[in-house]
């Protein structure tokens, strides 16, 4: 058991990274952003693709982060130029990076474990703090970022676009910059779950829209009320709780075909309890208000 714990916790800092980014579409801007399906696969395959053309692991994972962000740019363009509907917006990127991933390798499927990845670069430490590493990095920066005036102005799109034009500046510019982000780091999460298997394929991307979702209904579940929790935390907590009740899972011998089930229905049980913690919390505050009134 001990074995699957880690291995989730593996599996957990991976798409920890990802997580972060629909956090940002999802809770932040408010957009069913359907597009990582598309460039989570895609960062896998622009970092196999640098590795058989000699580049490093780092500048390999680089090109796809970069990568990303032009997925997240189509999404905005067909979105806000185009006036396509967002989820629909998401969906046709996700569509068009399908046959864009297979032109990158020519393959639907390619490995190279002759080369060497993050992983073997530092060989010697192990992946678990490796990825720990990664996480923590990008989640300082994601919260400096945040404290700045352009990540101000991102929570502000997400709040009130109507405010946000009122201080003069453009919303679009704001909602352009979250796409871009949020599927740059689903394109870097694609790269570390590439690079810990050690291959790509074309399929990696499926549904893993809903492995983020139910990892940040999670972290919302457990850490929601608790004010000295950034949301970016909630994120990676949430990632790593959801990787290992799927790893337990299929130690308890559920088949691999139930999984997907057994997501819906964790998200379905965490929503339910967001929203009857959130009922309960607001009686309270109710009930406090009016005894405050009374004194």
């Amino acid at each position: 058991m001990s074995s699957v714990i880690t291995e989730s916790i593996v599996m957990g800092l991976i798409f920890s990274v990802l997580t972060i980014g629909v956090f940002i579409t999802f809770k932040i801007l408010d957009f069913p952003d359907m597009s990582v399906e598309g460039t989570f696969p895609l960062g896998a395959f622009v970092f196999a693709r640098a590795l058989t053309l000699g580049m490093n692991s780092v500048t390999g994972m680089i090109l796809a982060f970069v990568a990303g962000a032009i997925g997240g740019l189509i999404t905005f363009v067909l979105y806000r130029k185009f006036k396509i509907q967002s989820i629909l917006s998401g969906i046709l990127t996700m569509t068009f990076l399908y046959s864009v991933n297979l032109r990158i390798t020519g393959t639907s499927n390619i490995t190279f474990f002759e080369y060497k990845t993050v992983f073997q670069m530092f060989e010697k430490i192990p992946k678990m703090l490796i990825l720990l590493i990664i996480v923590l990095v990008i989640k300082i920066l994601m919260d400096a970022f945040l404290k700045t005036e352009k990540g101000y102005l991102l929570l502000a799109t997400g709040d009130n676009e109507t405010l946000v034009k009122s201080l003069g500046k453009n919303p679009d510019k704001y909602i352009c910059l979250g796409l871009m982000l949020s599927n740059a780091l689903a394109a870097l999460s694609g790269t570390l779950m590439a690079q810990s298997n050690g291959y790509a394929d074309i399929t990696m991307g499926q549904t893993i829209i809903v492995s983020a979702l139910a990892s940040i209904t999670i972290g919302d579940a457990f850490l929601k009320n608790s004010r000295f929790v950034k949301r970016t935390t909630r994120a990676i907590f949430g990632a790593i709780i959801y990787r290992i009740i799927y790893g337990v899972a299929i130690q308890l011998g559920l088949e691999p075909s139930d999984l997907k089930g057994i997501t819906a229905i964790i998200v379905v049980v965490f929503i339910l309890y967001n929203n009857a913690s959130s009922k309960g919390f607001n009686i309270l505050k109710e009930k406090k208000r009016g005894q405050s009134v009374k004194n």
